[in-house]
């Protein structure tokens, strides 16, 4: 929403107006902080995303068709939303609150005024609420800007090599009762490339965690500091191996 501004204007309930200065922006997940140099600020109680529960009753608060603050009241349809390409670590909570155009970074919040998340986006044929709104957990959230804070960035581990979920037959016939995820392409001259991965390969375990999904993969992996060492597990044919692969800082995708 404020890649590429000039200004940054923010305005309060009690009317102050004033320029926000941006601290940092991370794009893979749509999240930026900004700085405001006004004293006696609200500050909204910070919730726990990860004690949220299907039917919790939530309230989406932002500023549709410029109408001016607006709430609508909903409850959690599902968390960890995935794989929907909205972000590059698409996480997300879905909640049937109305969240229109405007909604996007405002607040979701409990029945108890605590933020549990950040309205993002709505899935929507008509680009209208359909009661299906996304919002980032505000666990998310808090980790993002601790980094931007901290750096000015966000940096996240990568080995280099894309993931694709195993179809269920070959991996019935494989004997991977757990599952795992296809290496459709690696980097060459990447981690993974230099310590021995090959597309084609099954990833069944990273750090000796189960890997089930491609973004299971891809966000254990972004968790890990560059530098650190990661130990992945892979079947090959009918052979299982592990490689010591060198975690280095996921450089920045631009999203089409």
């Amino acid at each position: 929403m404020i890649q590429g501004a000039e200004e940054i204007f923010v305005v309060l309930r009690d009317g102050r107006e004033t320029i926000a200065r941006i601290i940092g922006i991370d794009s893979d997940t749509d999240l930026a902080v900004l700085q405001v140099g006004l004293d006696n600020l609200p500050v909204i109680p910070i919730g726990d995303s990860s004690q949220l529960r299907v039917g919790d009753i939530v309230l989406a608060i932002g500023n549709p068709y410029d109408f001016g603050q607006t709430v609508t009241q909903g409850i959690i349809s599902a968390t960890g939303r995935k794989r929907l390409g909205i972000t590059s670590f698409d996480n997300f909570i879905q909640t049937d609150a109305d969240i229109n155009p405007g909604n996007s970074g405002g607040a979701l919040i409990s029945s108890q005024g605590n933020l549990l998340g950040i309205n993002t986006a709505i899935y929507s044929t008509t680009g209208g609420s359909q009661g299906i709104g996304l919002a980032t957990p505000v666990n998310t959230a808090l980790e993002v800007m601790q980094q931007l804070i901290s750096n000015g960035r966000v940096v996240r581990g990568w080995i280099g090599i894309q993931a694709q979920p195993l179809p269920a037959d070959i991996a019935e016939v494989m004997g991977l009762m757990k599952g795992g995820v296809l290496v459709s392409g690696v980097l060459q001259g990447g981690p993974a490339d230099i310590a021995g991965i090959n597309p084609g390969d099954v990833v069944t375990k990273i750090q000796g965690q189960d890997i089930i999904d491609p973004r299971q993969a891809i966000d254990t992996i972004a968790k890990l500091a560059p530098g650190s060492k990661i130990e992945v597990t892979i079947v090959r044919g009918w052979e299982e191996l592990k490689f010591n692969a060198i975690v280095t800082q996921r450089p920045h995708f631009k999203r089409g």
